[in-house]
Order: structure tokens, then sequence, then C-alpha cells
């Protein structure tokens, strides 16, 4: 009994009215009350034509490389996605000599399209809820502990019989609700995607950090890679030179007709994560324990980053990728902790516990599974453990080259000779030389070390730290020099034996010992409770739908694709209209401050271009106007960078490439009077790619 009234409230969703600016629905089971609220503001595709029929739109939608999305815009398989999602592509083509970052690229002919290992596309093929399934197998009653590793085997299970049907497909079973839903989805995977397009880094970053989650934007956010298949079956294929373009069965028309205030809009895509369940304890968490951290860390770090960075056209290049990815969540983080105070996000959410404690009191309903002052006591008991472990994270991962090859040599390098004769393997680490500078290395990992000793507990400092104050006294600086003097692990084609007395001597070897425990223990400490965690947050989701059972709720983002709809409109800025859109006169102003606003420089062609007398079939016919950028309510997150903007008819407006600073807040809360998605549009891309790439082939396969 208790199961049925369980999934009571995902089945009466269908039959219920649906807020239009709010909601990151699962496309194949879109609430009909849902497609009746989009048709109403000006939808005008069958419900059959987003996701079942051969033609959907979801069929033109892809996961861009796994953090991503992008669309497909032409029948040889080309695809939009943002400058920034393309960023490591460009950045790991560009050198000194042949600066694409920096001065952009285009292909002029499919042959100079640029090849890009480890990336790839994924189409959704087909998604469905398991939920009974599992149910019946006992999941609810299971640990935690079990729990995984039956949904691993289930996933195992459910991904060979895929496999045996169709070789190029995959499968994955991903929780939603909190864990109250489970869907398996599967997709087809593209792995030989090319660089065919991309402007200068001047364009594609315009505003750069200086209006990152800002609004007014200028910014040209796109770049354009290509699809490659097997020649033989149109499918996928590892790289191949004689792979040849892939021909999808539809792909989004672009539209030149723009947008007006209040016309429908719709994004498509994949994004990561969002925590709208989330307790009130967990949002005080997230705020004191990992966003603060972040901004911290960060803050140091690119300081560091930025010096050398402007030192060095080499090391620039090396590192704007790098710089870029850590500057964009310093300053979300920053901005969502001031959402959260100023909305006072907390507070509401307390509010809502209260409501649904009374609920939970008057019905019996969850009583004796949701305990609130438990959840309150087991965040409060991990508080400490989870501030250092966002510490270290921040201080030791993904930060510092050294640190990475420290962590490898010690968690199991493939090992290279005789396995009869392990004293005699040995591993190489890749010289990986462009991508990182060994004086920047070593500031930031001083600086960053003597930062995580100033601000974390001493029960959290690794076992090295000792040596630091004993051999060089309390000196940061002078460890990390004598560190990269003395190791092997930095030097270029260098054979390294793990069985050697000279390996277990090396010290950089020995500091990725004492991290890795270090690690571990913090690791141990936060996972004692975050079960227990997990499962009254759980409960906390399952008690909220149950009491608002004649409301619907969609699940938190997973990176999953989601559709969000809602309009073209402005919002509020400062108690003064924001304006809905921005224009080529908007741009040509912020350029001319470039010589005291760093992010604001451009080439002299960018100024003539956007300052031109005739913008053509670019012109906005209502307006008059070049418009460049554009804001609608649609609800997105990180992993949302590059989806689809589609007007009512399907037809391709712009791509979503940021939001404005009041919806920082968004992952936990969204404010639909003030969130807003942030476009750029597409007679901009168009116009940029037609005017200064002259990517005459390229527009042509895009409108033929």
């Amino acid at each position: 009994m208790k199961k049925i009234l369980f999934l009571l409230p995902f089945c009466i969703l269908t039959l219920l009215p649906v807020h239009a600016d709010e909601g990151m629905w699962t496309l194949y089971n879109l609430p009909q009350a849902a497609y009746e609220q989009m048709k109403a503001e000006g939808f005008q595709m069958p419900y059959d034509d987003l996701y079942l029929s051969d033609n959907a739109i979801k069929n033109c939608v892809v996961n861009f490389s796994g953090y991503c999305s992008g669309v497909v815009v032409s029948p040889d398989g080309l695809v939009f996605t943002n400058h920034h999602c393309g960023f490591e592509a460009i950045r790991s083509h560009s050198t000194v000599e042949h600066d694409y970052m920096l001065n952009g690229f285009y292909a002029k002919t499919l042959a100079d399209e640029l090849p890009n290992k480890g990336m790839f596309v994924s189409f959704m093929v087909s998604q469905e809820d398991i939920t009974e399934k599992l149910l019946a197998a006992g999941l609810e009653y299971m640990s935690n502990e079990r729990k995984e590793l039956y949904l691993d085997s289930i996933e195992t299970a459910m991904s060979k019989e895929v496999l045996e049907k169709d070789s190029t497909l995959t499968l994955e079973i991903k929780p939603f609700y909190e864990g109250n839903k489970y869907y398996a989805t599967t997709y087809r995977v593209f792995k030989d995607l090319r660089l065919v397009f991309t402007i200068p880094k001047s364009m594609g970053k315009f505003g750069g950090d200086t209006d990152n989650w800002m609004w007014p934007r200028q910014t040209c956010d796109f770049s354009v890679f290509r699809i490659y298949a097997d020649p033989k079956t149109n499918g996928p294929a590892a790289y191949s030179e004689d792979n040849v373009p892939y021909h999808p069965q539809s792909w989004a028309k672009v539209s030149m007709d723009g947008y007006q205030p209040d016309d429908f809009s719709m994004t498509i895509g994949y994004p990561g994560s969002t925590e709208r369940y989330l307790s009130s304890f967990g949002i005080k968490e997230m705020r004191d324990a990992e966003n603060t951290t972040r901004v911290q860390v960060r803050g140091l770090k690119q300081d560091i980053m930025k010096r050398h960075m402007d030192a060095s056209e080499a090391v620039r290049i090396k590192y704007d990728s790098k710089y870029a990815s850590s500057a964009n969540y310093w300053k979300n983080s920053m901005g969502m902790n001031k959402c959260i105070d100023s909305v006072g996000i907390v507070q509401l959410k307390e509010e809502h516990e209260k409501r649904i404690k009374k609920y939970m009191d008057e019905t019996g309903y969850y009583k004796d599974k949701l305990d609130f002052q438990k959840l309150e006591e087991l965040y409060a008991k991990r508080f400490e453990d989870t501030r250092a472990f966002y510490y270290f994270y921040e201080t030791f991962g993904r930060t510092n080259e050294l640190v990475s090859r420290s962590f490898k040599a010690n968690t199991g390098m493939k090992l290279e000779g005789n396995p009869k004769k392990p004293k005699k393997q040995y591993f190489v680490f890749k010289d990986n030389s462009d991508e990182w500078d060994e004086a920047l290395d070593k500031e930031v990992l001083a600086a960053l070390m003597k930062n995580y000793r100033e601000h974390v507990n001493e029960k959290y400092h690794p076992d090295f730290f000792k040596t630091v104050d004993e051999k060089f006294n309390g000196d940061f600086t002078a460890y990390v020099n004598d560190l990269y003097a003395k190791t092997d692990l930095l030097k270029k084609d260098e054979k390294i034996y793990p069985a050697s007395k000279k390996y277990m001597k090396d010290p950089a070897v020995q500091m990725g010992i004492d991290l890795l425990a270090t690690m571990g223990e913090l690791t141990a400490n936060v996972a004692e409770v975050t079960d227990s965690i997990d499962t009254q947050e759980k409960y906390l989701c399952a008690a909220k739908i149950r009491m608002e059972q004649d409301m619907p709720h969609y699940s938190d983002a997973n990176f999953t694709m989601r559709l969000s709809y809602g309009q073209v409109g402005e919002y509020l800025l400062n108690g003064q209209p924001s304006g809905y859109y921005t224009t080529a006169e908007s741009l040509v102003e912020k350029m001319k401050m470039g010589d005291r606003i760093e992010d604001y420089k451009a080439e002299p062609i960018m100024q003539e271009l956007l300052s031109s007398k005739d913008f053509g079939k670019y012109l906005d016919k209502k307006t008059g106007k070049m418009q460049l950028c554009f804001l609608t309510n649609n609800d997105i997150t990180g992993g949302n960078s590059g989806s689809p903007m589609f007007n009512g008819k399907g037809e391709l407006i712009g791509l979503a490439f940021d939001g404005n600073w009041d919806s920082l807040s968004s992952d936990i809360f969204f404010d639909s009077r003030l969130a807003r998605c942030i476009g750029v549009d597409i007679r901009f891309v168009i116009f940029m790619m037609d005017r200064w790439g002259h990517a005459d082939r390229l527009v042509e396969e895009i409108f033929k």
C-alpha cells in the first residue's frame, strides 16, 4: 500500500496546471498539462514531435562532451555549441604561431577540420521509467551500499541487452526526485568530432569576468563542430581519415525572423545539477562550507594565474581554458551566496519545512521516516569535515601538474615492461609541456598550501606539512622549489620504476601518499553520515510531493535531457526595465572602453563590423536594430551552455550561454520574477560567420 501511495504524486502530474517559467521537464513523459500550457503560449508543434516522431526535436539536440549541450544545424552534421564549451578544443590546437584562441579559426574545406581527442556528442535515443521494476526487486529496503551494487548490476544487464541489439548504443541509469524514481536512458555516441569554426576570444568571451553572469551582454558565445561517421553505416566510429560527415535524420532549422516580447521560447539541453528539493540545513552547508571555500581559494589561485598569463602569450594559451573554467564557478558561488542571503532562501525553506512537518503530524505520512531534528544533527556532525574536504579539493584537486602526477603515480599508472619481472616494470608520464608552466605551477602550489594551513584545522593537515616545518622552517615556497628540483615525476621521458628504492624516496611520491591518506580520512568522515543525510533528503522530497500532490513537480537536473519553456522578456534591473535584447551600438560603446577594461578589448575589425551602416538581412525587421543577445525566463543551469533556444515553430533563434546575477540562486530556488536565461541571437552567430569569417560554405550548408 505504501508503495502505491509513494508513486501516486508522480502519476497524477499529467492532470495538473504548470508554471510556464519554471521547470526542467523530461521529454518522454512531459505532462499533457505542460504541453497544453506551451500551446497556449505559442508552441505550434504536435506533442509527438518533441520526443516520439522520427523528426522529433530531441533528435537534433546533443550532449556535448559530457559538460555542455549543442544542436545539429545542417544535413551534414554541423553542431553549434557555445564558444566556452569549445574552449579546450580551441586551446589545444593553438600555438604561439597559430593562435586560434586569439585569432579564431575557419576550416575552409572538410580536410581542414580539426579532430579532437576525447571529445564526443551523444544523442538521446530513448528514456524509460524503471522504478516499479526496481521496487519489485526490493530496492526500497536495501542498504545504500547494497542499492548501489544492485543498480550497477541492473545497468550492466540492461546495457548488455541494448548492445546486443545495436553496438552503437550505450545505456545509463540515473536517480530522479532524490532517488524516489529511476530512469534508464539510451544514447548513441559519436566520438569523431572536429572543430570547424571559432571566432576570436575577444568576441567569443567578450566581457570576460567583468560581464559574466551579468546583463546586459554582447558576447557572441558560439563555436562550430562537425560530427563524422563511418562511411558505410553513417554510424559512430573512432576517428579515421576515412570517416565522412554524419548525415542526421533531422536537424534544427535556423530562423532569421527574430523574436518579440512575450514570444514563446523553449530550451532543450542537458542541465547539470540543481538541488531545489534540498533542505534548509543542506543550503546552509552549501553556502558556508562549499561556496565560501571555493570563492576564497579560487580567488587566490586566479590572481596568480592571471599575473603569469599577462606576462607571457605562451602561458596564456596554456591556461586560458583552465582560468575560464575556474573563474566561472568562482563567480557563480559568490553570486549564489549573495542571493541566498538577500532573498532569504534559508528562511523560506525553514518555513516550508514547518508546513511539511505540520502535514506529517496531521496525516501520518512519512512521520516514521522523515526526522527534521535528525537531519539537522547529521548536517552539523559533518560540517567541519565537509568544509575541510572542499578546502582540500580546491587546493589539491585539478589545480597543479605535480600534484596531479603524484596522485596518478600512487593510484595505478599503467605499467610497461615484463610483468614477470616487476622490478623492471615502469611507467612514463606523457610530455604535456604544452599544457602547463612550471613557474606558475610552483607559485600556485606554494600559495595554496600556505592558505590551506591557515584555514583548515591541523587535524586535516597532510603529514608532509611537518617536513615543511622541520626542514624548511615553515616556508612552503622553499619546500616546493626543493620538491620540483628533486622529483623524477616531472622529467621528460623519464622511466619511473615503482618497485625501486629510489621511487619511494622521491619527495613528490611521498607527498602523494600523504595527500591520499588525508583525502581518504576526509572522505571517510564525510561518508560516515552522507548516506543517512541522503536518505532523509529523499524522504523530504517525497513528503513535499505528497503534501503538494495537487501541484506538478519536475525532478532536479542530473545532466539528462530536459525541456524548459517560457517567454522572451525583460525584468526589473535595479528598479528599472532591463530591456530584452542588446544591440550592436551597445557593443561598440563597450569596445571603446577597451583601453581601460581589458575584458572589452577587441580587434579593430570587430568594431568596424559592428559599426556597419548596412546589416542587411541580419537587421531585426521590427526594431530596426542589429540584435546581439536576448533574455527569456527559461529555466536553465550549468550544462545548459550551448542549449538551443527554439521559437514556437521549433526553429532555432539562439544559444543559451549564461544567466543573470539574479539567477545564481536558481540551482536551489527559482525566482521567476528575476531569473533570466541569456542567449546569443542566432542572427548574430550567422552574421559573424558571414561578415567576419567569410564562411560561405558553412552558411550555405545551414540554409540549403
